[in-house]
């Protein structure tokens, strides 16, 4: 049966590729089918297009999240995707709330990332194989 610890692992780094995945892809849409609601919460931009572009890149993540998460070595891939859009979106939410170039609304996506990041890093990406030293006899 694998063992308790295999399935587990690759389940879990599964799960969370198919729930950031879902999330990034939600977020990505969010600004390209309706930019007034999502202006209305995060505030009016001057700059429609880097709206949108933020959105197709962020439906682009999570697409490729999605699509990798059930092959064998999908998570691991996800897990890359994730942690790096994870990280720079945190990094742009920490550095222009406090200049007040962003609504600090943009703190609750602060608070997600550093949540996408967290279960990324408590959970080992699926795919890797450890290597095990044999015995000569």
């Amino acid at each position: 049966m694998g063992g308790a610890r295999g399935p587990a692992r690759a389940d879990g780094a599964t799960a969370v590729a198919v729930a950031q995945g879902a999330f990034n892809v939600a977020g990505g849409l969010w600004p390209l089918l309706h930019l007034r609601s999502f202006e209305w919460v995060f505030g009016p931009k001057r700059d429609v297009w880097l709206q949108r572009t933020t959105g197709g890149l962020l439906l682009s993540a999570g697409l490729a999240q999605l699509a990798a998460a059930p092959d064998p070595q999908g998570p691991a891939h996800a897990r890359r995707v994730g942690l790096g859009t994870a990280l720079t979106l945190l990094a742009v939410d920490l550095v222009y709330v406090p200049k007040g170039r962003i609504r600090p609304t943009y703190l609750l996506d602060a608070a997600m990332q550093t949540g996408w990041i967290t279960a990324w890093l408590r959970t080992p990406a699926g795919g890797r194989r450890r290597r095990t030293s044999r015995r000569l006899r």
